[in-house]
């Protein structure tokens, strides 16, 4: 062979490997280290360890009244809740592409249970809520949102991460009843105790402790599917449970572990577009209504800011730097569903903690949002089964997700700089101690950015940190102003 011959054959690239196709192309499964069997099962574990909104989210805003005296109707809240929860987790997985789920927010149904509803009527504090989406959506636009969360400092997240890992362990034991809050009878400054008496007692919360030992073993051992696994384990023993000592119905908490003898439920929409824009500062006023809106807007922002860096890190989403690439997707997701939650009257939706769950089953993409997605659209007809799974065979999930979040990332906090080991150790204790995401972010940026200002720091704090500080600043004093 020739010089030049060989020198043709040499030159010839090599036949390059084709790109995925199909749900693995879409999704980037295999790119994220990935599998679709490991995003179904996610997507399931997922829709198990939330699935207690459809039950709870009707409860608290069917229990309040608006200033006229009406309340909203119970199967109407259902089919709102239901829906929205469906709309934004199959949004959020075809165009955020990220394991999160999304439903109505507990915090933010309360606010708009006790603080709106009692001052105008249900469809102008369903317009408030509207309005604070948008206005979501216009800081996802304008690229504020973005800067906002990038201004974190990386041990500043780490904090956030674990204070996530210790509010949903928190949630779990008290869902299950494995920890429950002292009764104000009790005299006591001690607010939370072992079971309902200070002892283990009863059925429910066996099912909640084998469920722990099961998970916690499955993912020693490393067993494919370990939360779902449990989940459906201890669900089965639950119903055995239940069939045989009929226990009271309040032992199990929302979700009584029955199998519903009409499995088929037949939805009701004469809640949805039930909503008025601007009707609430006809009622209550240009300002207050600013500040309803402002109080709504706050809590969804962070405690969605919260759950999008928790998760996103347990599913190593983030790069070298701590960013999350394709961010502005996930916030004007979030954004929609605030609003669209808004519109269905169940509150606002925003992204739930619990997608911890899913991510402990190995998802990292947004068919895992799929599934969940596709197992709330079937819940509108089926919410008698997707009601049956009781809080004590779901939350082992959170124990388990919430060690893992946690291990992976307190080594990561610089505890040598003490103007940032201290924030994120109060973000992390806050979470958990004030039950709220938003508080522990609040109080965490807050000390952030005096300890800087105060050590002679200040031009290392982003103009994004400064201003949000001034803004939490606010929000805690607005009750001393009068302005609540």
């Amino acid at each position: 062979m020739s010089p030049s011959a060989t020198a043709k054959v040499d030159a010839t690239p090599p036949p390059s490997s084709p790109s995925p196709g199909g749900l693995d192309g879409f999704f980037k499964i295999s790119e994220r280290g990935s599998s679709v069997a490991r995003e179904i099962r996610g997507g399931f574990a997922t829709f198990f360890a939330m699935a207690y909104i459809i039950v709870l989210n009707p409860i608290i805003l069917g229990s309040a009244k608006d200033m006229y005296g009406h309340q909203l109707d119970g199967g109407q809240l259902v089919t709102a809740t239901v829906l929205a929860a469906a709309f934004s987790t199959l949004l959020m997985g075809v165009i955020g592409n990220v394991p999160i789920a999304l439903a109505a927010g507990l915090g933010v149904n309360t606010v708009v249970a006790l603080q709106l509803a009692p001052r105008m009527s249900w469809p102008d504090a369903m317009g408030m809520v509207v309005l604070a989406g948008i206005v979501v959506m216009l800081l996802v636009a304008t690229g504020l949102r973005e800067r906002v969360m990038n201004a974190v400092p990386g041990s500043l997240r780490k904090g956030i991460a674990i204070g996530i890992g210790l509010f949903i362990l928190l949630i779990g034991l008290v869902d299950s009843g494995f920890v429950s809050r002292m009764p104000d009878a009790a005299h006591t400054t001690v607010p939370l105790q072992l079971g309902s008496d200070g002892h283990l007692n009863g059925w429910p919360v066996l099912v909640f402790v084998l469920g722990a030992l099961l998970t916690l073993i499955l993912i020693v051992r490393k067993v494919p599917g370990a939360i779902l696994i449990s989940i459906v384990a201890m669900t089965v023993v639950a119903l055995i449970i239940e069939g045989a000592a009929d226990l009271p119905g309040e032992a199990w908490g929302l979700t009584v572990p029955e199998w519903p003898g009409n499995p088929v439920a037949t939805p009701d929409f004469g809640l949805v577009g039930q909503f008025s824009l601007f009707g609430g500062f006809h009622e209550v006023g240009v300002l207050t209504g600013i500040l309803f809106v402002f109080t709504v807007l706050l809590s969804c922002f962070f405690d969605a800011m919260g759950t999008i860096l928790g998760v996103g890190d347990e599913a190593k989403l983030t790069d070298r730097d701590g960013n999350f690439p394709g961010i502005n997707r996930v916030l004007f997701v979030d954004g929609v569903a605030v609003a669209a939650g808004g519109a269905s009257s169940s509150s606002a939706s925003t992204c739930f903690v619990e997608s911890t769950a899913g991510v402990g089953e190995g998802a990292r993409t947004g068919l895992a949002s799929i599934v969940t997605g596709l197992l709330f659209t079937v819940s509108l007809f089926l919410t008698p089964l997707a009601t049956m799974v009781p809080s004590q065979a779901a939350t082992p999930a959170l124990l388990a997700v919430g060690f893992l979040i946690i291990a992976g990332s307190v080594r990561d906090i610089d505890w040598s700089d003490f103007t940032l080991a201290i924030p994120a150790f109060l973000a992390m204790v806050m979470m958990p101690f004030t039950y709220s995401i938003t508080n522990g972010i609040g109080i965490g940026f807050i000390a952030f950015t005096v300890l800087r200002l105060a050590t002679g720091r200040g031009r290392e704090v982003p103009v994004a940190m400064y201003a949000v500080s001034a803004v939490f600043v606010f929000y805690y004093m607005m009750p001393a102003l009068g302005l609540t």
